[in-house]
């Protein structure tokens, strides 16, 4: 009898943190939309699944499930499962919901997926896609993680990259059709993510294995590499979410506001100089940084730019603005920091035509991903129209040129002079002559530029 008290309370305590949570019905439009029903950690949830999963993982020590509910034997979980569909309290449970187990965390499963149903011309097929997702959770053993991972993606004949750290995963991976939906289907069913990572957490797009030149997984400190101790910083301490919807409005408010000179709001872009050069939201304040790691001292260099700012960051799929946000939240000099959820990718998919112009940058040999027909970058050398990048011919420099086919065609194939001048001079060196590694563009620009606030202007039309 004491045991099935124990775990009705349990039960109880769960429903009413949740019904704690909720959004009152006559605030909700200004909650960030009509389908928001919860809001917890900064986040909003439309669905009762949402908030029950965020608040089993997220609260379970909150709200004495730890303690109360290992005596009972009642996992967070299980609470979820049996709080009513109302958010209030739930009925006493029976004993067969008890398990008698003390909840922990899930182990790595070692489980591939049956391929014995599929050719091997479906399975390695170069019509297929490329898949973009990151996980946030806790892995105790991201090297057992990290050989799953890589073994996965071999036994589906997959290219990529995934990186594994004790705060999660994040990769991007290319195969065919038919091998990235067995992916999907393990990693939604593996213990370590089952109650965090859905379907829609996972972004596609035209592609397959033949966008990556192989495939690389390994273990790392963060799963995105901003340079800041995840325990220093957390993703737990991130910016609100808004849902590409939410984020559209946002944007139209801002951009309306902004016309007039009356608006409060920044809209960021956490990406680097390359990616926003030939696509970004209009309005937006682009950094002319070179990697996401110089972004914290950017932050810090510019901390008076954000001072009493609302804040609306975006990155390509999500995962920067998770890090990202959290550090200029940790600041505290910004009225509110809200992030787009699922990145431009999801924005995209929702509104081609929005106000996002330009090509999508991505990571691999693609480049870029179009929606919408707008060109709004240049050659480097003729400044006509162009967005298609190729990579510097001299063969010591990894930077990225947009150079078009005509300049291409006299020669001009390199990201600079410096660089145009030392290609000439390595094909008349001797061999094993080498050249000093230099460059124009890295030259000239600042690790971390500082923007002149009073001098900062918004060109709304582009």
């Amino acid at each position: 009898g004491a045991l099935v008290t124990r775990g009705a309370g349990a039960f109880q305590a769960f429903s009413l943190f949740v019904k704690a949570k909720e959004v009152p019905a006559a605030s909700r439009c200004a909650a960030g939309g009509e389908g928001v029903r919860w809001r917890c950690c900064r986040q909003a949830f439309e669905e009762l699944s949402g908030i029950h999963r965020h608040v089993a993982l997220q609260h379970a020590g909150d709200i004495g499930l730890s303690a109360a509910g290992q005596r009972a034997g009642l996992t967070a979980k299980q609470a979820a499962a049996g709080a009513s569909p109302s958010g209030g309290p739930a009925p006493a449970a029976g004993a067969d919901g008890l398990n008698g187990r003390a909840p922990s965390s899930p182990e790595v499963s070692w489980a591939l997926p049956d391929t014995s149903h599929v050719s091997h011309d479906d399975l390695t097929s170069k019509v297929g896609e490329v898949l973009l997702y990151y996980c946030y959770c806790e892995v105790k053993d991201p090297e057992k993680l990290c050989a799953w991972q890589k073994a996965l993606c071999q036994h589906l004949h997959l290219t990529g990259k995934v990186r594994v750290a004790s705060e999660g995963i994040n990769g991007t991976v290319g195969g065919s059709k038919v091998a990235t939906s067995l992916y999907i289907e393990v990693m939604l069913s593996q213990p370590l993510f089952r109650d965090i990572l859905c379907q829609d957490d996972f972004k596609s797009s035209a592609g397959g294995a033949h966008c990556f030149p192989d495939l690389r997984v390994g273990v790392f400190q963060e799963i995105v590499p901003m340079g800041v101790d995840p325990k220093i910083v957390s993703y737990k301490e991130t910016g609100i979410h808004l849902s590409p919807q939410e984020f559209h409005k946002e944007v139209e408010q801002y951009l309306s506001q902004a016309s007039h000179g009356q608006s409060d709001t920044i809209l960021l872009d956490c990406r680097n100089f390359y990616e926003s050069k030939i696509g970004h939201f209009q309005g937006c304040l682009a950094p002319d940084i070179r990697k996401f790691s110089y972004f914290p001292s950017y932050i810090d260099e510019n901390l008076e730019l954000f001072k009493d700012k609302r804040v609306l960051m975006y990155c390509t799929g999500g995962i920067r603005c998770e890090r990202g946000s959290a550090y200029l939240r940790s600041k505290a000099v910004c009225r509110e920091v809200y992030q787009l959820k699922g990145g431009i990718h999801k924005y995209l998919e929702e509104f081609p035509d929005g106000f996002y112009r330009g090509k999508l940058f991505v990571f691999d040999d693609r480049y870029a991903i179009c929606s919408n027909e707008d060109i709004i970058s240049a050659c480097r050398y003729c400044g006509t129209l162009w967005d298609q990048y190729k990579l510097c011919s001299s063969q010591h420099c990894r930077q990225l040129v947009l150079t078009c086919p005509s300049c291409r065609n006299k020669g001009l194939t390199a990201c600079c002079p410096v660089c145009q001048e030392k290609e000439l001079k390595v094909a008349s060196m001797a061999p094993g002559q080498t050249l000093k590694e230099e460059c124009e563009c890295t030259r000239r620009r600042p690790r971390v530029p500082i923007e002149h606030v009073s001098q900062r202007t918004l060109d709304i039309g582009k």
